[in-house]
């Protein structure tokens, strides 16, 4: 018996894992395949902020920024890479709300070395940017690190129940608490309301001659340069392909014809010489409907409908009146900033399990179940 089963070793399921190892509890993690094998393995693993208009998500972003710049440098050190972000705009729009953003006093901005803007195009040069502090991490071995204490199981979970005060994972295994973190590949629980969408991530490692001193953030993500084996090396990354998902697509994913891409849209920020391939990682990232994570306890739709009845066309009904799984919770939907999401999120989570402390109803799957069940005739 386990305190607590988490599907998916993802950096979601990774960072709760580590929460919850923290707190002395004996974890079990499951995997089809293994640790960071699928969109986690292919993010970039850039740790930066949300530069966009204000709202609910960039006020979460700023502050889960914050929280895992300092999380993994303390915590995670070996896979932590300090690295100045230089974000610039890709058009006119994006000239206007970098300099909104430039007036956040959240951030303390940094002025672009000569040597960074004299490596960028011409084109990239005319345009507004932003420079700040912030970070790259490994993402595999961060994923490792957080989740080594943890009983890891390499199979695929398909079926859950819960039998008098404990939940059994595919009819051999028991835990107290569950936590999915499963992504876009596969729902465990059948539930209508729940709408995760799948966002195709491609990242390339590549070898060059050029030199880049920070991260560049405009059509691609592109990372400091590391020297190892004293060969030049840097990422190239991007959510990519929104339309493109494994399971569903009758045609894979073309690898060639995406790389080139990456390197068509990296080729409008930096002037990149003698370029050469070293390795592509391709995963789907997980985003939700209306771009907030989803985090917390999940709704049974058909004791909440029967229970509920007339009163869910009410806007103003209170999520405690819905009928939910025992000791059941999902953390997803992150996109593309899910390292920087993990953590901050994670922290939330075991909060609420160990300590009764209430999610923000902005990030509830409850938003889900209301808007669906609204909508339902």
């Amino acid at each position: 018996m386990y305190d607590i089963a988490i599907v998916g070793a993802g950096i979601n399921g990774c960072s709760v894992a580590y929460e919850f190892l923290q707190e002395g509890k004996s974890v079990i993690l499951f995997d089809k395949e293994s640790v960071a094998a699928g969109g986690s393995g292919a993010a970039g693993a850039f740790i930066s902020p949300k530069f966009s208009k204000s709202g609910e998500l960039r006020e979460m972003l700023d502050a889960a920024f914050s929280y895992s710049l300092n999380y993994y440098k303390t915590n995670f050190p070996h896979s932590f890479q300090a690295s100045q972000l230089l974000h610039i705009a890709k058009d006119d729009k994006d000239d206007a709300m970098i300099g909104e953003y430039k007036k956040n006093p959240a951030f303390k901005l940094e002025k672009a070395s000569q040597e960074v803007l004299d490596s960028l195009t011409e084109m990239a040069k005319r345009r507004e940017h932003i420079s700040l502090n912030a970070a790259i991490v490994n993402a595999q071995s961060v994923c490792q690190e957080m989740s080594k204490s943890a009983k890891f199981v390499r199979e695929k979970v398909e079926n859950l129940r819960y039998d008098d005060g404990f939940w059994l994972i595919n009819e051999t295994y028991a835990a107290k608490e569950i936590v999915l973190a499963t992504g876009a590949y596969e729902k465990v629980i059948k539930e209508p309301y729940i709408d995760v969408r799948g966002i195709w991530g491609h990242r390339v490692d590549v070898q060059t001659s050029s030199k880049n001193p920070y991260s560049l953030h405009q059509f691609v993500s592109i990372s400091k340069s590391s020297e190892i084996d004293g060969k030049n090396l840097l990422a190239i990354g991007a959510t990519h392909n929104i339309h493109y998902h494994p399971d569903k697509n009758k045609e894979p994913y073309d690898i060639e014809k995406g790389r080139a891409e990456l390197l068509e849209k990296a080729a409008q920020t930096i002037n990149l010489k003698d370029v050469k391939i070293i390795k592509d990682y391709v995963g789907l990232r997980s985003g939700s409907v209306d771009y907030m994570p989803l985090l917390g306890s999940l709704i049974l739709s058909d004791e909440t409908i029967e229970n509920c009845g007339n009163r869910l066309q009410d806007k103003r009904i209170s999520y405690d009146e819905f009928s939910y799984y025992p000791n059941l919770y999902i953390i997803n939907g992150s996109g593309g900033y899910g390292f920087v999401l993990a953590p901050y999120l994670a922290k939330i989570l075991k909060e609420f399990i160990l300590s009764g402390k209430k999610i923000d109803k902005s990030i509830a799957p409850a938003r889900y179940f209301a808007r669906w069940a609204r909508r339902r005739k």
